[in-house]
């Protein structure tokens, strides 16, 4: 897949401001199925326009193709699509459990519901992460517990696994992966759940740990349909926070000799994704998916987009093309001038990961409040939502914007298909939904500009201010 350099997660660089921040989303219908160059429609985001309907071109037969073209081959397709979505983590979901239930219900349907942003994937913890009231795990004991006896989710009765029902009883269809930040503290060199490295001696009890999770999950009403073994398995934050160091040869151990083996037993048909860390680690997931008893096991790679690049998602894709790549974390930074306005450099860091097989989008906390909280990280995180901790008042992101033209019109099961053009400071990517219909997303990191597209006999030219996301459908 054709590949362009990405800019940096959290650019700190000034935009126009916010004034328009708090404006609800528009409501848009999806178009039926149409012909292949059927009637267009358009939306868009820019300046003090929030995913606003705006006039589409029209396609035209044998104009001349101009220099300043990207053309579409919908025949020459990629990945499926899984879906858009965020984490629901146990910061998120207190911040949502505080709202009173009409504001919530209200919420939820602008971020899951069908005139909403349709979100379709959601990430959660499996115990603490930082963003998260405090840290604990489900077995907190003063001294080893190997079977499991003192094993309970009721923590996770209070808030989270209320939101989590309610978040699907708004999308029936969301998907759930789940993710911890630590195995209990009495698993590890340590014995804290801050920082620290797993014990292999204890894989077996954390296999049964992880089967007891989906198990007690799912008699709450629950299903998780996905786990990774650990989030960011290479670091351990320097012990300020909820997580562990997993090495490589303890990965490949623990999925073969025991998580795999026990879902399978259990019996659960939970996908297990590994790494769930940065493109630079790349090398780790082709030596672990090169594992023959590993490989049986994996459904996909979890990947991160804080450090490297996305082209690292298709150097694995090309070794072992049946294996997927999920994008599972990414998210703003309260503390940015853009916060609420960088839509146009999200959107770009969009198309660069669909550009390379990633299936799904996930971003990190779906709200939290002014000031990045709770959390007991170190980090300066926001949420696709910020709602005021006195107020209540919710504020949207630019990250927010972004996925609106992309999780509002691209379906699940859809296929990325082929565009290409290399366009200075534009992005493009293109989609075809299950139902016939096509997504092409445009992006204009830079000057305004006017933009031929081509598919087959066919074009249309549509100009594209600076600082913004075009979304064609037809």
């Amino acid at each position: 897949m054709h590949n362009a350099n990405r800019r940096t997660l959290l650019k700190l660089a000034t935009l126009a401001t916010a004034s328009t921040a708090t404006r609800p989303l528009t409501a848009w219908a999806m178009p039926a199925a149409p012909s292949s160059t059927g009637p267009v429609k358009a939306w868009r985001t820019s300046g003090q326009q929030r995913c606003e309907s705006v006039q589409a071109p029209a396609w035209q037969t044998a104009a001349p193709v101009s220099p300043m073209s990207i053309h579409l081959d919908p025949d020459q397709r990629y990945q499926q699509v899984l879906g858009f979505g965020a984490a629901l983590t146990d910061a998120s979901c207190y911040l949502l459990e505080q709202l009173d239930a009409g504001k919530r219900k209200a919420l939820l349907d602008e971020c899951f519901g069908p005139s909403g942003l349709r979100l379709s994937v959601a990430r959660t913890t499996i115990g603490s992460s930082d963003y998260s009231l405090n840290a604990y795990s489900y077995d907190d004991t003063d001294s080893p517990d190997p079977e499991l006896t003192h094993f309970s989710i009721e923590h996770d009765r209070k808030h989270i696994l209320p939101m989590l029902k309610e978040a699907r009883q708004t999308n029936p269809e969301l998907f759930y992966f789940s993710s911890p930040w630590s195995p209990p503290g009495w698993m590890k060199v340590g014995n804290s759940l801050l920082g620290g490295s797993m014990r292999k001696h204890y894989f077996t009890s954390y296999a049964q740990y992880f089967v007891k999770f989906l198990q007690e999950y799912a008699i709450d009403g629950v299903k998780i349909n996905a786990i990774t073994i650990q989030n960011e398995t290479d670091t351990d934050q320097d012990g300020r926070m909820p997580q562990a160091l997993w090495g490589q040869e303890y990965e490949v151990e623990f999925v073969k000799g025991h998580l795999g083996p026990a879902l399978q037993k259990a019996p659960l048909d939970t996908k297990i994704w590994i790494l769930d860390h940065n493109y630079n680690l790349w090398g780790r997931a082709v030596d672990e998916l090169s594992d023959p008893d590993v490989y049986k096991y994996v459904d996909g790679i979890a990947w991160h987009g804080y450090v490297g690049d996305p082209s690292a998602m298709t150097r694995v894709h090309n070794m072992f093309p049946e294996k997927s790549a999920y994008w599972t974390e990414g998210g703003p930074d309260i503390s940015a001038p853009d916060y609420a306005t960088d839509w146009a450099n999200w959107s770009s860091t969009f198309t660069g990961i669909l550009r390379n097989w990633a299936r799904c989008i996930v971003s990190w906390n779906l709200v939290l409040d002014e000031n990045g909280k709770p959390n007991i990280g170190p980090f300066t995180c926001g949420g696709v939502l910020t709602i005021n901790s006195k107020t209540r008042e919710v504020t949207r992101s630019g990250q927010f914007w972004a996925f609106a033209h992309y999780s509002k019109v691209i379906q699940r099961s859809a296929n990325v298909f082929a565009s290409w053009g290399d366009l200075e400071k534009i992005d493009h990517v293109a989609a075809q939904n299950p139902d016939g219909s096509r997504v092409l997303i445009l992006t204009n990191t830079g000057r305004e500009q006017t933009v031929q597209c081509t598919l087959r006999d066919q074009s249309l030219s549509v100009s594209l201010p600076p600082d913004s996301i075009t979304t064609l459908v037809w």
